[in-house]
């Protein structure tokens, strides 16, 4: 969604709602997003501040397992019109006084989402032997002696 800021640029105290849904691009355990929020001007500083509310539907990192789980992020940036230093990466310049508000709130999202995606944080996983899931009960494979210690086990019988 492209939001033209000229009139919040130019009048001080001036702001702007919005209010849409999109499908970002390039992430497929997120469906779509629904993103609401407001663009100020208070003294001469244009703020965006919102939140983005998406569900990632996806497969457990240690079980496999199905895992949907709904996220409500909250975002706040500042926007400038010219920067004086190029080295600043807290402002986000506006040029031309339309902004694309997807790629920013799409960085974010990618940004915040967790590295590994659990079904519970005491997640077990999968027996690495016989495959079970050990979040539903003990599996009973017997696990493998490492060769090099299998000496050892014949000398403490």
């Amino acid at each position: 969604m492209f939001i033209e800021l000229e009139t919040i640029f130019n009048i001080e105290g001036a702001s702007k709602d919005f209010s849409y849904e999109f499908t970002p691009d390039d992430c497929d355990i997120i469906r779509s997003v629904n993103v609401d929020g407001c663009v100020k001007n208070r003294a001469g500083i244009v703020s965006l501040e919102g939140n983005a509310r998406f569900t990632i539907e996806a497969s457990c990192d240690r079980c496999a397992a199905d895992v949907k789980r709904e996220i409500v992020l909250p975002f706040e940036h500042t926007l400038v019109s010219k920067l004086n230093d190029d080295e600043n990466c807290e402002l986000y310049l506006v040029e031309d006084m339309h902004f694309n508000l997807d790629e920013l709130i799409r960085e974010d999202i990618l940004l915040s989402l967790p590295t590994k995606i659990l079904c519970r944080e005491d997640c077990k996983g999968l027996c690495p032997y016989c495959g079970t899931n050990l979040n539903e009960g003990k599996c009973d494979c017997k696990k493998p002696i490492d060769p090099r210690l299998e000496a050892l086990k014949k000398f403490l019988e």
